[in-house]
């Protein structure tokens, strides 16, 4: 069967693009085999072509589902790209956070409506978080399967840490600043993050930034009360550990 000559005119292009200042090391490159696909070639090369990235510069994260790698636009501004691997993505997980928000209207057998849906729910998410002033990554554009938002990290290119492997100087503070976020969150943006820890909040320059928001619901959502609960256990026990006076009731009073 004779190969898509705008899929390969996009292998073609992107692979010149990526090349221009190289995916550097045996991880990046075995991250690159396993998630350019050429459908997120094209997809890519589209956002490129629209001015969205220019560059692809090493990964930020790595996961089972995403890869964030970092992008580099013409006029030098640093973007991080999240690319959603349609082959190993759970789209079981995806259709249950998905099922029963009025947004979405999604046929859980398309799993590429189902993956495209779910880059475009994480999109809004973060749109709505921004206007309710929670501080999490500012989206700048979503197709198909890759969203592009904002780098969080220095000017030098270096990224933010999770919580997880870089923990607050003052726990404390950080936990109080945390939990004043989280109250926007649910209560002026409506919505519960559902799958909270110290890997999906970043330490950038000491203040909170919570990010993978793909599978947040509505607050009104039939499954948001067990999940806010399962966040408010998962935070209090993990900033617990990290030597801050709280408790589970102490947290969902402060929420609530």
């Amino acid at each position: 069967m004779e190969e898509n000559p705008q899929i390969a005119k996009a292998d073609n292009e992107f692979q010149k693009l990526i090349s221009r200042k190289r995916i550097k090391g045996d991880e990046d490159k075995k991250v690159a085999s396993e998630i350019f696909d050429k459908s997120t070639l094209q997809t890519l090369y589209k956002l490129a072509n629209q001015g969205y990235l220019d560059v692809l510069n090493g990964a930020i994260s790595t996961g089972k589902e995403a890869n964030v790698l970092k992008g580099i636009k013409d006029d030098g501004n640093i973007v991080a790209v999240k690319i959603y691997r349609i082959a190993t993505s759970d789209f079981k997980k995806m259709h249950y956070y998905i099922a029963g928000d009025p947004r979405f209207n999604v046929r859980s057998n398309n799993k590429r409506q189902l993956i495209q849906a779910w880059v475009n729910k994480e999109y809004r998410n973060l749109t709505r978080l921004r206007e309710a002033g929670v501080n999490v990554p500012e989206p700048i554009v979503a197709l198909n399967n890759v969203l592009i938002m904002e780098f969080i990290g220095d000017a030098s290119g270096k990224p933010a840490l999770t919580v997880k492997n870089f923990p607050p100087r003052n726990p404390t503070d950080f936990y109080n600043g945390l939990v004043n976020q989280l109250y926007k969150f649910i209560n002026d943006a409506k919505l519960v993050h559902g799958d909270l820890s110290a890997y999906n909040i970043l330490n950038h320059d000491e203040q909170p930034v919570i990010i993978d928001v793909s599978q947040s619901v509505v607050r009104d959502h039939i499954i948001a009360n067990e999940l806010l609960e399962r966040d408010i256990r998962n935070l209090s026990t993990e900033f617990s550990k990290l030597g801050v006076d709280t408790s589970i009731e102490d947290l969902r009073k402060r929420l609530k």
